[in-house]
């Protein structure tokens, strides 16, 4: 026999005073009102053990922001994609400076990282530098806050932060820390990798040793996380990411770009299009088409393959993927240039 819900007293009591706006959570008001929230507690309770009117009572400390749904919500009229401008704002000064003094402070770090996951250590810095900005920008939202405001408030998503919300009070416990106590991006993304909740409990690790996992302050654990994440989705130790391709009929091209991010195009099917790699590819790997397109100039076209793929496990977008991927060879060609640099002359 299924047990009578403690919360269910409550529950029908809120619910038979709610109001028209009952769907919402009201201005000013905490979340501990909210219809779904009720449901959430009940759950957690449940599901995971920890007492409903815990769960309510950090929920009615927060309330709606109406800025966190106004930032994730789509624009309504979606601008032209940009390679050249969504590029300039990764592959540029600061974030290459920053990039090369981080990898620099951290260099035993990464070697280590790379060394045990098998990720370059100029893909781990790009990424961190791509999200953050080496912990620059980690984000000033509670996440509790955001996270609730899209579970409860926002249906096109809500399952998905349902379960991230639910993942970071699953976290909060582990960790002994107030639910609260976490800030981060509109969308619940944490410290310097901006891993969200779930991201967290299942990829990160302890790199430093220290008995525990903070992502937030410890710059080595989330060298170590960021490369465990990567090697967990399937990174290839010493495999290509990418390469240009040179293309003799567009049309023709396109056909292969509506197949999707994941590699699923032989070298034979590349031929057949007339499709030409620039660069070494072993004749057995798949590869995706990418374009990259840019209004006024001429399409890039790369070939990403499995770890590329990889990469877009991370945040799903070849734009993304490309502009990590173009970050760590600016990184590495930095680091280079700046090791050669120092090098005294006999």
């Amino acid at each position: 026999m299924r047990p009578i819900s403690l919360l269910r007293p409550l529950r029908a009591l809120v619910l038979a005073g709610l109001t028209a706006t009952a769907g919402t959570a009201m201005a000013g008001s905490g979340y501990d009102t909210h219809p779904e929230a009720l449901r959430f507690a009940e759950d957690m309770a449940q599901t995971h053990g920890i007492a409903a009117s815990d769960i309510l009572g950090s929920l009615g400390r927060i309330e709606r922001n109406d800025r966190v749904i106004r930032l994730i919500t789509p624009p309504t009229k979606r601008g032209v994609r940009s390679w050249e401008r969504y590029r300039s704002r990764f592959i540029e000064p600061v974030r290459i400076e920053a990039g090369t003094e981080f990898w620099r402070d951290h260099a035993d770090t990464l070697r280590a990282a790379s060394l045990k996951y098998g990720v370059p250590e100029s893909i781990i810095v790009a990424i961190i530098g791509v999200e953050t900005i080496y912990g620059r920008n980690t984000g000033n939202f509670v996440a509790a806050e955001a996270l609730a405001t899209l579970a409860f408030d926002y249906p096109p998503r809500a399952p998905l932060f349902r379960r991230e919300l639910e993942n970071l009070f699953l976290l909060a416990r582990d960790s002994g820390r107030d639910p609260l106590s976490y800030e981060g991006s509109y969308a619940g993304a944490l410290g310097f990798p901006q891993f969200l909740p779930s991201s967290i409990r299942n990829y990160a690790v302890d790199f430093d040793g220290d008995g525990k996992i903070d992502l937030e302050g410890s710059p080595t654990d989330a060298i170590g996380s960021v490369a465990n994440y990567l090697a967990a989705h399937g990174w290839i130790a010493g495999a290509p990411v990418a390469v240009r391709a040179h293309i003799e009929d567009a049309a023709s091209a396109q056909t292969l770009v509506e197949l999707g991010i994941e590699p699923s195009v032989s070298a034979q099917t590349l031929s057949e299009h007339q499709i030409l790699p620039l660069g070494d590819v072993p004749a057995s790997t798949l590869s995706t088409l990418v374009d990259l397109e840019t209004p006024g100039a001429a399409t890039e076209y790369w070939l990403g393959f499995r770890n590329f793929y990889v990469i877009t496990r991370y945040n799903r977008s070849s734009f993304y993927a490309m502009a990590v991927f173009a970050l760590s060879e600016a990184l590495r060609n930095a680091k280079n240039e700046t090791t050669v640099a120092s090098v005294p002359r006999q």
